[in-house]
């Protein structure tokens, strides 16, 4: 991914309420500034679904004007195909001096998961995100391969790679925020957030 995508990428994923972001390359295209962008198709959760599409494709036309972009509602967007849409929330991110660990809360429909782990603020802050989301119950099959500050246009925002236990492509996020364990936590999530939309509910019944 070229650092334009980079921003582009960002610059949609920071617009209100979106969940995620897909973005869909013109096969074959490969521009100045990297690959050419064909479609964006955003979901979003507590927005006016034509706000959010102007907006974006007010960004779009400064990096690929020709893309076309796509706002769906995340109430509706997956539930017509039978997809669980898994609304994981970060509720707090914060980096331990004490005793050097990071330290990262999630909630999901009333549960509260929590993560710790060492290996540094942005490291860390992957890792633990990861412990507390299979604290929650789901079963995530990557490991965390990279973490890493970038320089865009708009300052240093995380990006996260990760890559699954089996065979398949690995899967990257990228995030901005206040603090580099908040930033860390919220590219994994944003890493993982079509294998969540699409993941199995965990089964709390037995507890």
């Amino acid at each position: 991914m070229s650092p334009t995508e980079e921003d582009f990428e960002l610059e949609m994923r920071n617009l209100p309420g979106v969940l995620n972001v897909e973005i869909r390359y013109r096969e074959g295209h490969v521009g100045d500034m990297g690959n050419v962008v064909d479609a964006v198709t955003l979901i979003v959760q507590g927005q006016d679904a034509e706000v959010i599409r102007v907006m974006a494709k007010q960004i779009a036309s400064l990096y690929f004007p020709e893309a076309s972009v796509v706002v769906e509602d995340a109430s509706s967007a997956l539930a017509p195909r039978g997809v669980h849409v898994v609304r994981v929330a970060l509720k707090g991110a914060h980096f331990i001096a004490d005793d050097g660990t990071c330290e990262v809360e999630l909630h999901y429909e009333g549960r509260i998961g929590v993560g710790r782990a060492g290996s540094g603020q942005l490291f860390g802050g992957a890792e633990a995100t990861l412990v507390a989301l299979r604290n929650l119950g789901f079963n995530i099959p990557f490991y965390l391969l990279s973490v890493v500050n970038v320089a865009t246009a708009r300052g240093w925002p995380v990006v996260v790679t990760l890559r699954p236990f089996a065979d398949g492509d690995d899967v990257f996020g990228i995030a901005q925020a206040e603090g580099d364990v908040t930033s860390s936590a919220m590219a994994t999530l944003n890493a993982l957030n079509r294998f969540l939309s699409m993941a199995k509910s965990p089964d709390f019944s037995n507890e």
